[in-house]
């Protein structure tokens, strides 16, 4: 994912976005500072999104239960939802 930074390709696939994967929980649980945590948490979630945005036509997304919590950042609202 990091070497696709300002590539694009027809069709991407993004496989194992599963909560243990993406944040990477062995790097996650070995982090002691607040601030080191939000920036390792910054940091995975920038790189799903680049993986992500790569794709021109396709984008394939897998994954088991339970998802990465980052998806729910790439969901897409309906042009006609409303914000209310």
């Amino acid at each position: 994912m990091h070497l696709a930074k300002g590539l694009e390709f027809r069709t991407v696939a993004v496989l194992a976005c599963d909560d243990d994967v993406i944040p990477l929980k062995d790097r996650i649980e070995v982090i002691g500072d607040d601030a080191d945590l939000e920036e390792a948490y910054t940091s995975e979630r920038n790189l799903l999104y680049v993986a992500c945005t790569r794709a021109r036509d396709q984008l394939l997304v897998s994954g088991v239960k339970p998802g990465s919590e980052f998806l729910d950042d790439l969901r897409v609202k309906p042009a006609n939802a409303s914000s209310h």
